[in-house]
């Protein structure tokens, strides 16, 4: 076990890709060091392309001018699903980067998001997410907030006609029945694929993108590697979700987007093909989602 110092400190660099992949969702804003920083160490061990995922306004803002200033970086906007209780109910805890915040109503919701399907105009935006529902963090009285804001970014998403982004935690049966009530984009992705392989198989039918994260290293997340088994390889995604979810045998330490090959290495031998042969696919992959 790693002591409390080996937490705060970043892993080593992997061993690198021959085949170079793109890390289809991480938070540079969020991590430690400048953008140019990370972005070397990435494309060092093969990770040469980043979709940079706003969470709030200022998040997505900040994603936009960030793939505006970096050719290998592309954004994807939105309002995060626990960001849309916040704004109409108020935070009065001040859980979130903002701080406390007192009830803005729904109007504050509409102004929101007029903000973000002004982004999503944007050439260098090819993603409008991270959005969906989240049943862990959310409680009851949030989830009407909840679900009109993700309505509302799946129409944003397929008029801009930019890929959808879904966070879904604890929500697959409602996340799934708003994508069929409302009529899912083009292209949608599932960030952090947290289903099980029947959901897989769900999404396959669909035409979802399904990205995996480090979740899918965990010993306990058996059910990750079932569904990664059964995905269509052609639907496959690789992620960080950086800082958060750092893969195996690093969990707990900072994650960053230089630490992509330990995922696909792990995803690999699930899959039991050649890392090159799924970088390929992932490589692909992303840039079909993404449009770039």
């Amino acid at each position: 076990m790693p002591s409390n110092a080996d937490k705060t400190t970043a892993p080593p660099l992997p061993e690198p890709l021959r085949v170079p992949v793109a890390d289809s969702h991480t938070h540079l804003d969020m991590q430690s060091g400048t953008v140019e920083e990370g972005l070397a160490k990435a494309a060092a061990v093969g990770v040469t392309t980043v979709v940079q995922v706003g969470c709030d306004l200022k998040g997505s803002q900040w994603a936009a001018e960030t793939a505006a200033a970096h050719e290998n970086v592309h954004a994807a906007v939105a309002l995060h699903p626990n960001e849309a209780p916040r704004i109409v109910l108020g935070d009065p805890d001040g859980w979130s980067r903002q701080g406390a915040r007192v009830p803005g109503g729904h109007g504050a919701l509409d102004d929101a998001l007029a903000e973000i399907d002004r982004l999503a105009g944007l050439p260098q935006v090819r993603g409008v997410g991270e959005t969906g529902l989240d049943h862990f963090r959310t409680g009851p009285e949030g989830r009407a907030a909840q679900e009109r804001s993700f309505r509302a970014h799946v129409e944003i998403a397929k008029r801009h006609g930019k890929a959808l982004v879904i966070h879904d935690r604890d929500a697959h049966e409602d996340v799934l029945r708003v994508l069929e009530e409302e009529g899912a984009p083009e292209r949608t992705v599932f960030h952090c694929y947290s289903g099980d392989a029947e959901m897989a198989r769900i999404c396959a039918r669909k035409g979802y993108f399904m990205s995996f994260a480090g979740t899918v290293t965990f010993k306990n997340a058996q059910n990750l590697r079932d569904a990664l088994a059964v995905a269509p390889l052609e639907l496959v995604l690789v992620e960080t979700d950086a800082p958060f979810l750092t893969p195996a045998p690093y969990r707990g330490r900072p994650n960053a987007p230089y630490l992509v090959p330990v995922t696909v290495r792990a995803m690999a031998a699930v899959r039991g093909i050649h890392e090159d042969a799924l970088a390929e696919a992932l490589s692909a992959n992303t840039a079909r989602a993404f449009d770039y």
